[in-house]
């Protein structure tokens, strides 16, 4: 699990994608499951099917979403962006499949320049690099066409976006997505002076303003480098200004601003944005999730248990594919929350996120908890066995903060 913020956007956001407004021109199944819209009259439109997709991308039907977007693509193959939202959202499908898509895996920090990652699937990966090569050039003929046009520049930056957060977050190549990323934050600025009041653009110089901003030295020295200027609060204001739009980039600006403000303990306004995903986009359970998860780090560890307990009913009753060992974590955030609350049955969920295909970094974090339960019953033997494996799995993980944690509290028990 590699935690940074170059990459941060690939956890919550389908960054440079393209307009989530909805489309007066179809109604909707009223079915949990059916997740189609149906529309009146003629054929739809490429811009139609892709509104409709990313909805679905958004409410976690992948597989739906990739078939509209062929479609898309298939209608206007000459414009970029229907080759850019499809590759958005096989990039987050293959994300979704590796697990890598809740705000835990980014709240942390990296210093190395590349990590060890899973290569996806092949054909997926095929699609993809296929899709995105054929949006950036697309993009970048409008460009040489009309360099004075927000719009081209928009798309060529969105493209280019796109390709470096692929770099970053499934190749695990850091440096490398950072000299992509240039490009784009480049010709999203370049949208930004032609066309003050584009809001989508805002949005992607925004975040990686605010990424550059938190790196650690090293590496925010080579992002100045590579041309990122950085700048927090106006990153965040940027982004700000992007999720109050009614423009395309209302939504990609909300999932960036649950990251933001987790990071910056902005547990508050963190809650009033994922209460607003929630109505939007309300089969997507992983919003659920992430709102119990703030709860949680926010200190209300009742309002976590009573939402991470909504959370798996909906989980139970949800046939669709799952993220790698999303009931162990689901169990894990409840059971981090009945240990706050001093409950002792949270040891059935604690244990339930140490078996089946727990990933290893949910597993070392539910026994630093399993940890706190026994130093709760002045059991010392057993919390410093349960530290022990917790360090040992952390480490596998790659979670330096559960790491960290394990060593602190083995240091209190043994007196130090």
């Amino acid at each position: 699990m590699t935690r940074g913020m170059m990459i941060s956007t690939a956890c919550l956001v389908v960054l440079f994608a393209i307009p989530t407004t909805t489309s007066s021109s179809y109604t909707r199944h009223d079915s949990y499951s059916s997740s189609f819209r149906i529309y009146a009259g003629s054929q739809p439109s490429a811009r139609e099917l892709r509104q409709t997709a990313l909805d679905l991308a958004y409410n976690l039907d992948h597989d739906e979403a990739i078939a509209l977007l062929r479609k898309a693509v298939a209608a206007a193959p000459d414009d970029p962006a229907p080759h850019r939202t499809l590759a958005s959202v096989l990039w987050l499908h293959m994300l979704f499949l590796r697990g890598a898509v809740t705000v835990d895996h980014y709240l942390g920090s990296f210093s190395r320049a590349r990590v060890d990652m899973k290569k996806p699937p092949a054909d997926l990966e095929t699609e993809f690099k296929e899709q995105v090569r054929v949006a950036i050039a697309l993009a970048r003929e409008r460009v040489k066409k009309s360099p004075n046009d927000a719009q081209s520049h928009y798309d060529l930056g969105a493209a280019l976006g796109l390709e470096a957060s692929y770099i970053a977050t499934v190749e695990g190549r850091l440096l490398a997505g950072f000299q992509a990323a240039r490009q784009c934050f480049d010709e999203h600025e370049r949208a930004l002076e032609l066309d003050r009041g584009r809001a989508d653009a805002a949005l992607g110089v925004g975040m990686y303003r605010y990424i550059v901003s938190t790196l650690s030295l090293p590496m925010r020295l080579v992002a100045y480098v590579a041309g990122l200027g950085g700048g927090k609060e106006e990153g965040i204001r940027l982004l700000r200004r992007a999720a109050e739009s009614d423009g395309e980039a209302r939504t990609d600006a909300l999932f960036a601003l649950i990251l933001v403000y987790n990071r910056e303990r902005r547990f508050d306004e963190a809650l009033n944005v994922l209460q607003r995903l929630r109505k939007l986009y309300p089969r997507n359970r992983l919003v659920l999730l992430e709102e119990g998860a703030t709860a949680l780090r926010a200190g209300r560890a009742a309002d976590a248990e009573r939402i991470l307990s909504e959370g798996l009913r909906v989980l139970a009753e949800d046939k669709r594919r799952r993220i790698p060992g999303e009931d162990a974590l689901w169990r894990y955030k409840r059971g981090a929350a009945r240990v706050a609350l001093g409950r002792q049955d949270a040891i059935d969920d604690l244990r339930a996120a140490t078996i089946g295909d727990a990933q290893a970094w949910v597993a070392g974090r539910a026994r630093v908890e399993i940890a706190k339960l026994s130093l709760q019953k002045g059991d010392r033997g057993t919390a410093a066995v349960e530290l022990s494996q917790a360090e040992s799995l952390c480490q596998n993980g790659n979670d330096p903060l559960c790491v960290e944690e394990a060593r602190k509290l083995s240091r209190t028990l043994n007196g130090r």
